[in-house]
């Protein structure tokens, strides 16, 4: 793609933005490392200076942002691994928990850094070590400069598993004619639905270049000998508990998840909640709020496991999400009762868990409606509704059997996307697209 002497003033602006914000990069960087040290850590690579040992060439690169995006990249990278053993594969996150499941999926067996700020010195620098034959983008992360220099050195860029919601495109009209420059550079778009594609076109997508191809995480592998594991974590803190889950919730649904458990146990003395925050920065908050709220606190990095008489234990550790939802009567799926937009619906659905979720669900807007529709979630309003639903269905094993067995059927019927997600990966790598 040639550009006109008005898309080079348009990148060249966008560049001199992100110059004058790289101070607030490098304090950003420091305010978060002050809340998780990992932040503190290798600077080097998001300025694009990659480990001089590194001994990359016609790699296949995956960019998944994070700890969401890798987990729903990972039936894609393993099936890369598996098609294509000779190509190195790096994958790269902005965030350390994203990058710590990167290591803990795979090991060596992946290279991983940190994707680059989007400078166009500093994405060439990245470049010329990563050397990438394919750019495999997950969900939707549009990088003007890196989008254009991939463009510019002939590099094949993909965008998998891509979602646009309707709040999301309002947010990039502001700037639409640079992300329309960057998204035109785009050899292929694998959108989640018709909704998705039908949105990524009016952001700029060529529409011969989109694909519906399902969502990923519909094939979501399930770790084997979850189920036993499940068994024997019950049998240890009381096989006989309601035990529900309240998983990746945020600050402003903290409150309403301790008021459900206090509801729980005026009538379940025994309830067990099995409390996942969605960002480690609030690990020791909750279990604090937990303990000023009289309730008796355990964690995954100080007892291990729940006792007999623990009320609240709090899952302080990453990777562990399916473990825990495996052990689960109930999850509560968070970002959903605040305007976060919820998150990932299918993992306890892929395990026949019922779930419950709140009224803001827009990124995942399509697999929120088919499990809802299926009969394998329920959806409510507000806090209150949320408490008095889990309450419920604790009560209530038929309805909660019921519910998991459709969830379960509804993530069978909808897999697929992985396949074709790769068999399209291929074709653009081999030029056939």
């Amino acid at each position: 793609m040639q550009l006109s002497f008005g898309q080079r003033m348009l990148l060249g602006l966008y560049g001199l933005v992100l110059r004058l914000a790289l101070p607030v990069t490098l304090y950003h960087l420091i305010w978060r490392g002050l809340r998780q040290r990992e932040y503190l850590r290798r600077w080097s690579e998001r300025y694009g200076w990659l480990d001089g040992q590194l001994d990359l060439h016609d790699t296949l690169w995956v960019h998944a942002v994070s700890v969401g995006e890798v987990i729903a990249a990972r039936p894609l990278i393993d099936g890369l691994l598996a098609r294509h053993p000779d190509r190195p594969l790096l994958v790269t996150t902005i965030t350390p928990t994203g990058s710590g499941r990167v290591r803990a999926l795979w090991g060596e067996r992946v290279h991983h850094v940190y994707v680059p700020y989007d400078l166009r010195g500093i994405v060439r620098r990245f470049l010329d070590r990563a050397r990438p034959a394919l750019a495999v983008i997950v969900e939707t992360e549009i990088w003007p400069n890196l989008y254009v220099e991939c463009e510019r050195r002939g590099i094949p860029l993909v965008m998998v598993n891509a979602r646009l919601s309707e709040r999301s495109l309002r947010g990039y009209l502001p700037v639409r004619k640079l992300v329309k420059l960057a998204m035109r550079t785009v050899d292929l778009v694998a959108a989640q639905s018709r909704a998705d594609a039908a949105r990524l076109e009016r952001l700029g997508a060529e529409p011969a270049r989109i694909v519906v191809t399902g969502n990923l995480k519909y094939d979501l592998p399930l770790p084997p000998g979850l189920e036993v594991q499940a068994q024997a974590w019950r049998a240890g803190w009381g096989a006989a508990r309601p035990v529900w889950m309240a998983a990746s919730t945020h600050a402003p649904e903290e409150a309403a998840v301790i008021a459900a458990h206090q509801a729980l146990l005026a009538t379940r003395p025994d309830a067990l909640l099995l409390w996942a925050p969605r960002h480690p920065e609030r690990f020791r908050p909750v279990a604090a709020a937990a303990r000023e709220a009289g309730l008796a606190v355990a964690t995954r990095s100080g007892e291990g496991l729940p006792s007999n008489d623990t009320q609240v234990f709090v899952v302080d550790t990453i990777g562990e999400l399916m473990g825990f939802y495996a052990a689960a009567d109930v999850a509560f799926v968070g970002g959903s009762l605040c305007e976060v937009g919820g998150h990932n619906v299918l993992e306890p659905a892929a395990l026949g868990v019922p779930s419950v979720v709140g009224p803001h669900t827009f990124n995942f807007k399509d697999v929120t409606r088919h499990l809802r529709e299926a009969g394998g979630l329920q959806q409510i309003d507000d806090a209150d509704a949320m408490a008095a639903t889990v309450q419920g269905l604790l009560g209530d094993p038929a309805a909660r059997r019921e519910m998991g067995d459709a969830a379960r059927c509804a993530v069978a019927e909808l897999g697929g996307a992985v396949a074709r997600t790769l068999d399209l990966a291929d074709e653009v790598l081999a030029g056939r697209r």
